[in-house]
Formats: C-alpha cells, structure tokens, sequence
C-alpha cells in the first residue's frame, strides 16, 4: 500500500494503491493527502475487523445486482419470483438501477419511499421496500456491501385492518348465489379454511371420500404474464390433510359426478373455468364472486374472508390454539392470533354475560343498585 502523488490540469491528485488479499491491485484518487490517508486507514482497519469489502465487488449497479439476485435463489417460489422481478422493473431500478450498488445511501433509499408514499396505499409502499430490502441485505450477505442502506428508513404507517366477519347466513347466501359449479368451493373455504389457490390447485386423487379427509398438498398460483403455475402450499405447515365433514363429503361427490369424474381421475382438477381449464381468479373474481356479492348483500368482501370466517369460527367454538394453526397451515401460531383470532359479535357478548355472571353474583344477590341514604 502506497501513497503516490501526481500533477493533473486540475491540480494534485493523491492516488491510493492497494491489493486485495488475492493480489489484485486497486486504486483510489482523492484531492488532499488527507482524505488518501483516511482512505488508506480505514481500508486497513476494515481488513483487520474482517469487514472489509472488494471495491470491483460492489461497483455493480443495481440493476446488474438485481438481475443476478433474481436468480439466485432457486428455491423462491415462482410467485414470489414474479412479485419481486414486478416491484424491481417499475418502482425501483427506473430510480436507482444505474447507480452503483456501494453508492446508494439510506437518504436516497427514503426519498424513493416517500415518492412511492405519494402515490400508493401504505401497504403496498410496505410490499414494496421489502423488495429493495432483501435486495440490499443480499448484496451484504454476499460481500458487496459493507452496510445495507436499508436502515432507518420511516414508512407510512397502514391504518387498521378492518374486516367483515361473515355470518353463517351471509356464507351460505354466498354459496347459493355463486351457482352450483362453484358452490363446493365456497363451502371448502369456510369450512376447511383452504386459501382461494389451494381450491384451485385441488385435485381429485386428493379427496379421501373413505376416510373423510382432503390433503393439501399443492396450489394454483397465476405468475408474470397471467401464467398459471402449481406448486407446493405456501410453507411446510401448509401441507395438510383436513378431516371433511359428513355434509361436504356428500357435496364433493355430487359435485365430482356431475362432472362425470370418479376416483380413477386422480390428477383432474376439481374446479375448472367454464371453457374447461385452470381457473384464473381474475378472470372469477369478475364473473362470479362479484355478482355473487351484491346478489348476497356483502358487498366488498373477498374469497380469503371466507378463510378468516373459517378461523373466527373455530375460535369462537372453542378449538385449541394447536388445532385451529395446523387446519389454517401456520407455520406460526402468532399469525393464527394477530390475524384471524376475530371474536365474533355473539361470542363478545357471551364472553361479557360470562364475566358479568361471575364478579357481580354478590351485587345480584343483594337484589340489584344499592340504595343511596338521603339521595333526593
């Protein structure tokens, strides 16, 4: 490592030379000695902390580290893949994807926040930063940064999550008016709790019409350009098999046989479009769910409310913790709680009437208010 000075048409240039650990040589030109040797320090002392980082390594730009993060994680699901490649194409390298990755600062990082904030509804500025995020701790985890930028960043805080729990009659009003091809899914959601991708993806081989069991074991997932692709549940814990009861049993078999399917056609698909293919749930949305909606008098609810409905249920019944996260496919148990533990309306009052009944017995006894000596 050395110091060497130099005359430019511009003045004096101080140049750094050094060599990585496998003896490449690099350089580094600053106006003053000063900033050379501060340079020349610290390139020692990160060295010595093993937290030095080749300057060619993260040279790159973000765009040329996205392409290679991309595909460099075989195992991401293809959904996943398709959101991330989504987010990075239109809202992050238009910004940043010629900026060399170790030039890219938390200031920059938080100015593109908060244009996204000006146009987008929290959550999504929220998906969106994930993206970037994983993007730039990758880039540390492979020794292209020393620091992510990612740090520190304020994001817009999303408002409260405000969900219709549906009702056993707005369920079963929905079931009707979705027609009889789509009825049984509707009843798989609420019952089972299967995601809309799980009904999808659901094939007739796993149907254990013996035994009363449903395995999930794979899901329809609709990728970049309206591609549809099947694939393993969303964790390990959503691999599942599911008891059926007796009321669902008898209306899959209907549903089968008037498709003409029997157990033989293992690897047909339960559900199918009208033309006979994989569902798209776009495409449903339009044509079923949302006239089944205004036909059902609940407006504004989605197909996953029927999941949600699934697992207000089986709290307000009284199914352990255990149960309730292995037939919902949490891996977590907290997820189980903090997103869809729902008290209902009636199981509320229950639990006030339950409260009430056991601290204010004495008061009751007494024969109600106590009464006020002198009051006028």
């Amino acid at each position: 490592m050395s110091i060497e000075v130099r005359q430019t048409r511009r003045g004096v240039r101080y140049d750094v030379r050094l060599r990585t650990p496998d003896g490449h040589q690099y350089k580094q030109s600053f106006r003053t000695r000063r900033e050379a040797e501060t340079y020349e320090a610290r390139e020692v002392a990160d060295r010595s902390r093993g937290s030095w980082v080749d300057p060619r390594r993260s040279s790159v730009t973000v765009g040329e580290w996205a392409a290679e993060w991309l595909r460099s994680n075989p195992a991401k699901r293809s959904s996943s893949l398709a959101r991330d490649e989504s987010v990075l194409r239109l809202h992050v390298l238009p910004a940043l994807g010629n900026r060399q990755l170790a030039a890219v600062t938390p200031a920059e990082v938080q100015r593109l926040v908060n244009t996204w904030a000006q146009r987008a509804a929290p959550r999504t500025v929220r998906r969106q930063y994930d993206v970037i995020r994983a993007l730039m701790r990758a880039a540390v985890e492979s020794d292209r940064l020393v620091r992510s930028p990612c740090r520190g960043i304020k994001l817009p805080a999303p408002p409260a999550p405000e969900h219709h729990v549906l009702t056993a009659e707005e369920v079963a009003a929905l079931a009707e008016a979705v027609g009889p091809e789509n009825e049984p899914m509707v009843w798989l959601a609420a019952l089972l709790g299967l995601r809309w991708g799980e009904c999808a993806g659901l094939r007739v081989g796993r149907i254990d019409f013996l035994n009363r069991r449903l395995t999930v074991a794979e899901q329809a997932t609709r990728v970049a350009h309206g591609r549809i692709v099947f694939g393993p549940p969303k964790s390990r814990a959503g691999h599942r098999t599911l008891a059926l009861p007796t009321e669902l049993v008898d209306m899959l078999a209907q549903h089968l046989a008037a498709r003409g399917l029997n157990a033989g056609d293992a690897e047909a698909l339960v559900f199918v479009s009208a033309e006979g293919g994989v569902i798209d749930y776009a495409h449903w949305r339009q044509r079923v769910w949302l006239p089944a909606c205004r036909a059902a008098g609940v407006q504004g609810v989605t197909f996953h409310d029927l999941r949600r409905a699934n697992a207000t249920a089986l709290v307000a019944e009284g199914v352990d913790l255990k149960t309730v996260q292995a037939r919902l496919g949490h891996s977590d148990p907290r997820l189980t709680l903090a997103i869809y533990a729902q008290a209902t309306s009636n199981a509320d009052r229950r639990a006030a009437e339950a409260v009430a009944g056991r601290l204010m017995k004495g008061r009751r006894a007494q024969g109600g208010p106590s009464q006020i000596t002198g009051a006028q």
